[in-house]
């Protein structure tokens, strides 16, 4: 199941063709303009909003809209680097996205471990710990742990269904680690893959988990098989808290801004 050959694109996990499918699995419908970039459905305020996630417009955006006949509806624009914003107004300042590069071997890679990271992870692996890699079954219950962590820590991130409906529509690009300590699941992380590139998407552990840096090894076991199947960017997700930032930066991630979110209103343009 995990062998399948990777596209040779570089593209952000919302602009993946199963997000799209999974949002249609769930009633959303989105709209694909002629370069092949996703644009979603929203509503703001009960107005309909056009919204283009993690994308840099084409240098023909208007051409592409009046194509499709959107070329007067609002349209929120978040790219994920930064780049020209002809006709928007920014509305929200650009945010630090976390990566990890895994290009090279799995020694550079360990070598580039943060001391402390590093020993934790020697503690995780000399634990009598296993690691289980499997596909996202859609009624996994870590989609319920998640579902009730985000409650508790008021956070917000994919409606259980989107996550679910992700793992109906490509397995494949589902990446389930799961530590195992005496016989019990004691911690889980998904990565989701597109296009040559993975994102983490969620997790959870429980007290024996944390003590025994389950996610420090559940994290190391993913970036070198992600590597060995040949992708090359590893996304961990912006900035959040200091505990938790730290802890991507030590594992090998570096910040990369975006390119903040912008609002584009034409309604009297031909085009």
């Amino acid at each position: 199941m995990f062998d399948a050959p990777l596209p040779p694109s570089d593209h952000a996990l919302m602009q993946d063709r199963s997000f799209a499918a999974a949002l249609l699995l769930c009633g959303e419908h989105t709209v694909t303009l002629p370069s092949g970039l996703t644009l979603l459905n929203r509503r703001i305020m009960g107005v309909p909003v056009l919204m283009l996630p993690r994308a840099v417009p084409p240098p023909d955006l208007g051409a592409q809209l009046a194509h499709a006949g959107l070329h007067r509806r609002l349209l929120i624009l978040s790219p994920e680097t930064p780049a020209p914003m002809p006709r928007a107004l920014r509305v929200a300042a650009p945010r630090m996205l976390l990566q990890i590069d895994l290009r090279g071997d799995d020694d550079t890679r360990r070598a580039a471990l943060h001391q402390n990271w590093r020993h934790q992870l020697g503690q995780a692996e000399r634990a009598d710990m296993r690691i289980l890699h499997r596909a996202l079954t859609p009624d996994h219950r870590l989609l319920t742990l998640e579902a009730e962590q985000s409650r508790a820590r008021r956070y917000q991130n994919w409606p259980t269904a989107l996550t679910a409906a992700f793992a109906r529509v490509a397995p494949e690009q589902t990446h389930l680690f799961t530590a195992i300590l005496r016989g019990y699941e004691v911690a889980h992380m998904l990565f989701l893959t597109h296009g040559n590139r993975a994102t983490y998407h969620i997790g959870h552990t429980t007290d024996a988990g944390r003590s025994h840096h389950a996610h420090n090894l559940l994290l190391w076991q993913a970036i070198n098989m992600l590597a060995a199947r040949g992708i090359t960017t590893l996304d961990l997700g912006p900035e959040t808290r200091p505990n938790i930032d730290r802890f991507k930066r030590r594992a090998g991630a570096h910040g990369v801004q975006t390119g903040g979110t912008w609002m584009r209103w034409t309604p009297f343009a031909l085009r």
